[in-house]
């Protein structure tokens, strides 16, 4: 085992590295509160996912809660419960993670079930096409949503060239021609110390921390040969079934998905939803990911300025001045190969061309007039405060050292993202606005209550 401590000059954050020999990257942090989160980060989303099984690393996350050969269905959950502690779990388009949150002096006893459950579950045919159901009755519940429909039609615009534009849990189509042994394989390709990341901060010594969550990770050796025999013949087995490659790389036939491919032109997209009170309207621009992080700053900053808060431009133009909508905000998506610069806006239907052709004024301000210092000094003390309250739990440390060091492999950004936003300057800005938000070539998804 090798560690290297992420400490250069004193500050809040200062957690531990260690690589086991059977390829497991620990996070450890010991802090002064009365509790132990374990945060399991695993490099596997729908954006891994063949067509034909879109929504597997999701229905494995439910499946993975429903027994191993050493912990029947149920009594994890029951083990967890008797002790007061909490766990839960979450997939994404690039990773799925699982966490238990405990007392100090339960963490020894619960982290090997939570570790045993994610490693070993069995995945019974029976219990499978029960939590199928749930899994469908959760796909009709957000197909239920309006919200989730919009977001829906965002992606499949913004994301059109990548994998990105699925949905996380899939349609239903394919999920009910699934089956358990598919997600066996999945789980057997996937789920591997070598592509995961075990975070755990709270209050035990380092030493102990890591010694509990390599215990649990024991019978896991130096597998690294082992997994890649193991993966070349659950890619022989799946390509025979299904004719085509089980590997990530199966994707990339049909979409350009490790390209950022801008809109060229204006890409409009009209819908009618008469569950809504008002219109949606949504202005969109592909941008960088997490993969060219030094590209994003700026455009954090941009989405601050134009849509976060009661002072922010479009705001106060849109909202507060001209009454043209009800609401209006801007956002910078940050996946791990693509980005999504979007704004959003509800408004009566008669005001729609009008609420365009404002926020486009607003971005070719951006290109044309230097943002002044005080509009940047109030997103850089936003940040900063951002991240100061994100650091108060053992839950909320764990959360963010494990998504910078899954996504990005690197846990330093997660502590300079305060200084490289207060290094923006307006030029920076004016710059990344050029590059990305041209007022001439977005997309543009319309949604109307009749």
């Amino acid at each position: 085992m090798t560690s290297s401590t992420l400490t250069k000059l004193p500050r809040l954050n200062a957690p531990q590295l260690h690589y086991l020999p059977n390829g497991l990257t620990i996070v450890a942090e010991q802090m002064p509160v009365d509790a132990v989160n374990l945060n399991l980060w695993l490099n596997v989303g729908s954006y891994v996912e063949p067509d034909a099984i879109n929504g597997m690393a999701h229905f494995l996350e439910h499946m993975v809660f429903k027994g191993t050969e050493r912990l029947v269905s149920g009594e994890f959950e029951r083990r967890i419960e008797e002790r007061g502690a909490v766990t839960n779990a979450a997939t994404s388009q690039d990773y799925t993670h699982y966490h238990v949150t405990c007392a100090p002096q339960d963490f020894a006893k619960l982290a090997p079930l939570q570790i045993d459950v994610v490693l070993n579950p069995t995945i019974a045919d029976d219990a499978f096409e029960r939590e199928r159901l749930v899994v469908l009755e959760e796909i009709r519940r957000s197909e239920d949503n309006p919200r989730r429909r919009v977001f829906t039609r965002v992606m499949e615009l913004g994301f059109a060239n990548s994998p990105y534009q699925r949905g996380v849990l899939g349609e239903e189509g394919v999920i009910c021609q699934l089956q358990a042994q598919q997600m066996r394989d999945f789980h057997a390709h996937w789920y591997q110390p070598q592509s995961m990341t075990a975070v755990v901060v709270g209050n035990l010594p380092v030493e102990d921390l890591v010694s509990i969550v390599a215990e649990g990770f024991s019978e896991y050796g130096n597998c690294r040969d082992l997994n890649q025999e193991l993966h070349q013949a659950l890619n022989q087995k799946f390509s025979q079934q299904h004719n085509q490659p089980f590997s990530i790389y199966s994707n990339y036939k049909n979409y350009q998905s490790d390209v950022v491919v801008p809109f060229t032109d204006i890409f409009r997209q009209e819908y009618v939803d008469e569950t809504l009170q008002q219109a949606r309207l949504i202005l969109l621009w592909r941008v960088p990911g997490l993969n060219q992080l030094n590209q994003t700053y700026a455009l954090d900053i941009l989405s601050g300025i134009l849509g976060h808060g009661r002072t922010s431009r479009l705001v106060r133009d849109l909202r507060e001045e001209r009454g043209l909508v009800s609401h209006i905000g801007a956002s910078n998506m940050n996946l791990q190969k693509q980005g999504l610069f979007y704004i959003s806006a509800q408004c009566a239907v008669e005001n729609i061309p009008e609420v365009e052709v404002a926020i486009l004024d607003n971005i070719r301000t951006l290109q044309t007039e230097l943002v002044s210092e005080a509009e940047i000094n109030r997103i850089c003390k936003k940040v900063a405060n951002r991240f100061i309250f994100s650091n108060e739990t053992p839950s909320d440390r764990a959360s963010l050292y494990g998504f910078y060091q899954s996504l990005i492999g690197d846990l330093e950004p997660a502590f300079d993202y305060p200084m490289h936003i207060q290094r923006q300057a307006a030029d920076d800005l004016m710059q990344a606005a050029q590059d990305y938000l041209s007022p001439d070539a977005y997309g543009v998804v319309v949604v109307k209550p009749n």
